[in-house]
């Protein structure tokens, strides 16, 4: 039996037509579509499941990260995989090249063996991309605020273009990485990361390796930067080669990351947005 947990709110709502591609793609297996919008648990479902059975996750990347948080402690032995509707595809362009895909269907076994944990707000998130702070919180807070009142396509990389230019003032910050505690100054980004990928295409983190042995991930923090140069060197995220300029940003790796800033602001979790943020911990082991 192939069970297809489906988010039909991805990509604006677009991700409904996934389940007329996918009902095509198994015509003549048995399926079942789960509805999985809303505050509906997968776990509920999965519990359920014979270890035969096949699991298929059909949304964007919010969709498969509150899966993998909805199911993580089951340890599922079913074969599970990723069907990517959504507009993001952060997760997508990070392993397109680490496994074989076929019909969109991507193997995910092997990427939800092991996952960091964000503390943020009290509260516990294991994250598949990365947890995004400063400006990029910033662009999810306004992209939402777009999607509640307009229905045109968020344009992220215009929303950072206005943060950069005065919408978004950067904070003083505290990162203890591993037990190595260094302040900075005018910090625009400090994103925490699993995957390269976060923002729609942005390569923050590029020699970040999701599957790699010693468990770590990669903390970036863009700093002390007059905001006319962050906005020359912005562009040059989508192909990680903003991590040349030394002076300016910095990338520490390792198990325990902590990040406070002086003042709250948004913070992303896999593009989902949590307000009013002065501090999160990671953790990964």
């Amino acid at each position: 039996m192939i069970y297809i947990f489906l988010n039909k709110l991805s990509n604006n709502g677009k991700a409904s037509d996934a389940q007329v591609e996918l009902g095509r793609l198994f015509s003549g297996e048995e399926i079942k579509f789960i509805d999985i919008t809303g505050i509906v648990n997968a776990a509920d479902s999965c519990r359920m499941l014979k270890e035969d059975d096949t699991i298929i996750v059909a949304g964007g990347d919010g969709t498969l990260s509150r899966f993998a948080n909805d199911v993580y402690d089951l340890h599922l032995k079913q074969k599970i995989f990723f069907y990517t509707c959504g507009s993001g595809n952060d997760f997508l362009n990070d392993i397109r090249e680490r496994c074989e895909i076929k019909n969109n269907l991507i193997p995910m076994n092997e990427f939800l063996k092991s996952l960091p944990v964000v503390t943020v707000n009290g509260q516990n998130h294991y994250f598949i991309n990365g947890i995004g702070y400063g400006i990029d919180g910033y662009c999810c807070e306004e992209g939402d605020r777009v999607r509640r009142n307009s229905d045109k396509k968020v344009n992220y990389t215009a929303i950072a273009i206005k943060g950069l230019l005065g919408k978004f003032k950067p904070r003083n910050a505290i990162v203890t990485v591993d037990g190595e505690t260094i302040h900075y100054k005018k910090v625009w980004l400090a994103p925490t990361m699993i995957g390269r990928f976060f923002g729609g295409g942005m390569m923050i983190t590029p020699n970040q390796d999701r599957l790699n042995e010693e468990h770590v991930v990669s903390s970036c923090v863009v700093h002390d930067s007059p905001k006319l140069k962050t906005l020359v060197i912005f562009p040059q995220i989508f192909k990680g080669k903003h991590i040349s300029h030394t002076e300016i940003v910095e990338i520490k790796t390792g198990h325990e990351v902590r990040v406070e800033f002086d003042k709250p602001c948004a913070l992303q979790i896999d593009g989902e947005t949590y307000l009013d943020v002065k501090f999160y911990s990671v953790s990964y082991h």
